[in-house]
């Protein structure tokens, strides 16, 4: 357990522990003060947004927008701007 990183649940805490023990790889966090921690331990980090698009760069999924709405039916949190963000960098200008 990392003793820095009170405020956090107990799931981002492991993923943040088991990214130190194993020398920083890559780990998947989309919560905010999940990912301040991260940084500060500079590990690297993606969210769901950025798995997404490598998905798509990498022709794994065929377009972004419709991970987008089924991730907003199960009450993921995604601002109105993000998802126009999202989008353009995926080239779907709807």
């Amino acid at each position: 357990m990392l003793p820095l990183a009170a405020g956090l649940g107990l799931g981002e805490r492991e993923v943040l522990a088991l990214a130190v023990e194993l020398d920083a790889p890559l780990v998947i966090l989309d919560d905010a003060l999940a990912r301040r921690f991260a940084r500060r331990l500079q590990i690297p980090l993606t969210g769901t947004l950025g798995l997404l698009l490598k998905a798509k760069q990498q022709g794994q999924i065929q377009r972004v927008g419709p991970y987008l709405d089924h991730l907003e039916a199960l009450r993921f949190r995604l601002d109105a701007s993000t998802r126009v963000d999202i989008l353009a960098l995926a080239n779907e200008d709807d």
